[in-house]
């Protein structure tokens, strides 16, 4: 399982982040709106634990948004208030679930258990664009009869890239989602693995090709045969 954190509070995300890493739920944790609402397009999440007050963009509009844009994954609001108003608002936002903090742990992880079995549990054994699918637990790259085994790194630039479609995945969200926040990796890291990629969508004979957008990132193009 995959779960967005959208909280500011450095304590509480951190907090949230190791609460879920004891349950084994891998977690992506931004601390803003505007960013929580491009990982939210351009990755592929189980749900999304969304605050309420954040800069750049609100909690309220990030979830409208997400639901203006027909994305269905489940959405957790957290909030300091408690009134009522407020609720109702942020369910007639889209979102799915309502806790106000301070809550208790094993509240947290009955709610995320039950928003994920609302959506059916259901694993995506492959990610599929154009004459390619991706193999979502074996990192198993087909296109036709050809098949390539992907590197770990590959594998997450590639399913990042095929998430976001034909649309431009920034290098700074590659960098960030594959290599960490923390990390020290810098373009050159993207643009390597790029390559590799380049060469085995080639040795696939995929109609598939990677574009650099200059200065900006990367998106998947389908050119003609």
């Amino acid at each position: 399982m995959q779960v967005l954190i959208v909280e500011d509070e450095r304590r509480l995300s951190q907090a949230l982040e190791q609460i879920l890493k004891g349950e084994k739920i891998q977690s992506d944790v931004v601390d803003n709106g505007a960013d929580g609402l491009d990982y939210a397009r351009i990755g592929s999440y189980d749900l999304m634990i969304l605050d309420v007050m954040l800069p750049k963009m609100n909690g309220f509009d990030v979830a409208r948004q997400l639901r203006q844009e027909k994305n269905a994954t489940p959405i957790l609001m957290l909030t300091a208030r408690d009134d009522v108003q407020n609720k109702v608002r942020g369910l007639d936002c889209g979102a799915d679930d309502y806790m106000t903090k301070p809550f208790a742990a094993e509240e947290l992880l009955a709610r995320v258990r039950a928003l994920t079995r609302r959506r059916g549990e259901v694993v995506l054994e492959t990610c599929d664009f154009a004459d390619l699918s991706l193999g979502m637990t074996t990192n198993i790259l087909r296109c036709g009869a050809r098949s390539v085994k992907l590197g770990f790194k590959e594998f997450e630039v590639l399913k990042l890239l095929m998430a976001g479609g034909e649309a431009i995945t920034p290098k700074e969200t590659l960098l960030t989602r594959v290599w960490g926040a923390e990390s020290s990796a810098e373009d050159n890291n993207a643009e390597a693995y790029i390559s590799f990629l380049r060469k085995k969508l080639h040795f696939l004979d995929s109609a598939v090709g990677i574009e650099t957008v200059r200065k900006v990132g990367y998106r998947l193009e389908v050119r003609a045969r």
